[in-house]
């Protein structure tokens, strides 16, 4: 049994969104992603952060969905700033039963446990240049609270890793509020996606005071979902 990560697997299997027409890493990408998981375990679990289907609601990211369930492994899902179709807790896991989908648990506002880990996180934020100085800080608040849920539901587990669509640190950027929750509760470890491309390159990696940094966009681990080792 171990613990995987990867992010923004971008899925368009109901929609014209394919990101082969971006060449280079996501040709054939959805085969990559198929074979990626093929490292894993069926008793294994996979966090995917974020940026999961192109869907613009449920029934659109069904088929998303239903290929995810069909990897090996149980899946983590939180939110990306993509995820368009996602719902409120109730209303997916009513449509993941309707929809015999077994093998996904949602991470929002809550955690879930591996071995002596506790599984935490949400999609995290960064200042929107399209949105008010007012309304930017009422998304960051609003998702500082619910990582507080999440580790706070982590009660008394011996390590908490959290994982987040969002990363913490970008280039020469923090995002204060989430680091000091994490400070705050004793977290050594963060798992990101969300940066592509030329952003590889200003992602934050390693160790910055305490917390040690990973980034688990698709593209940037070529699709293989990447083991999490985690420090105690």
């Amino acid at each position: 049994m171990a613990l995987y990560a990867i992010g923004d697997l971008h899925l368009s299997l109901a929609t014209d969104k394919p990101m082969d027409k971006f060449g280079g890493g996501w040709s054939n990408y959805v085969e990559k992603i198929k074979s990626g998981f093929q490292t894993l375990d069926p008793d294994d679990v996979c966090v995917l952060c974020g940026d999961i289907s192109w869907g613009m609601y449920l029934e659109e990211s069904l088929e998303d969905l239903l290929f995810i369930e069909r990897l090996p492994g149980r899946k983590i899902i939180l939110k990306g700033n993509h995820d368009y179709w996602w719902n409120t807790a109730a209303k997916m896991k009513a449509f993941f039963e309707a929809n015999s989908i077994c093998s996904i648990d949602i991470l929002h506002n809550n955690c879930y446990r591996y071995k002596d880990a506790a599984i935490c996180g949400t999609r995290g934020w960064f200042a929107d240049e399209e949105l008010s100085a007012e309304q930017n800080e009422k998304i960051k608040a609003r998702e500082i609270m619910r990582l507080q849920a999440s580790l706070q539901a982590a009660g008394n587990a011996e390590v908490k890793i959290c994982f987040f669509h969002y990363p913490p640190r970008f280039k020469n950027t923090v995002c204060d509020g989430i680091v000091s929750v994490m400070n705050e509760y004793g977290v050594k470890n963060c798992m990101y996606g969300h940066l592509h491309g030329d952003g590889h390159r200003f992602a934050v990696r390693g160790v910055v005071e305490g917390i040690n940094y990973e980034i688990v966009s698709a593209d940037f681990i070529d699709f293989v979902p990447q083991k999490v080792e985690y420090e105690k």
